[in-house]
């Protein structure tokens, strides 16, 4: 099972290193469409990743059209956005999806948004809450969808290999 991971314009390097560990923990491929807002060789995304790079599998696309013209199947993208039409525990993943998140400034672009309406899928928070940290809006919807597919190709008993939590 693997799912992808589509970050869009991202600007902040210890979040896309954040993602970079959470895509290497699952087994899912990182798209990134520039510009990007650092380098890859910088510091901060580096450790942000710590020694996870190896494990993921990272593409990277001039453009976000440049990546439809690769894989949009009419499908099979799902679009993350606090303007979302659905709530993102609601949607039936399934292998091969791609999840696009925004930059972490402003999101995607209002264009995007309103082609792709009844794809585009938020996360619940209160009001006064503007939005949650990308990475962590990573992890908490690319998990859902491991785990409406059984948690297909991961560990989930017994004793985890590594020294973290």
């Amino acid at each position: 099972m693997k799912f992808n991971i589509v970050l869009v314009e991202p600007e902040i390097p210890q979040n896309t290193g954040n993602i970079v560990r959470t895509c290497a923990a699952t087994g899912s491929v990182l798209h990134l469409i520039r510009p990007l807002g650092f380098e890859v060789t910088d510091k901060h995304l580096k450790r942000a990743g710590l020694d996870y790079w190896y494990l993921t599998d990272i593409r990277y696309y001039d453009s976000f059209d440049e990546l439809m013209e690769k894989y949009y199947d009419g499908g099979n993208f799902y679009f993350l956005s606090t303007k979302g039409k659905n709530i993102y525990a609601d949607a039936k993943f399934k292998d091969g999806d791609f999840l696009i998140f925004g930059r972490e400034t402003r999101g995607l672009p209002e264009p995007l948004l309103e082609r792709f309406y009844d794809k585009t899928l938020r996360i619940p928070m209160i009001g006064e809450s503007r939005s949650l940290n990308l990475a962590n809006s990573v992890a908490l919807t690319l998990y859902e969808a491991i785990r409406q597919n059984g948690f297909e190709n991961l560990k989930t008993e017994g004793e985890l290999t590594g020294r973290g939590y």
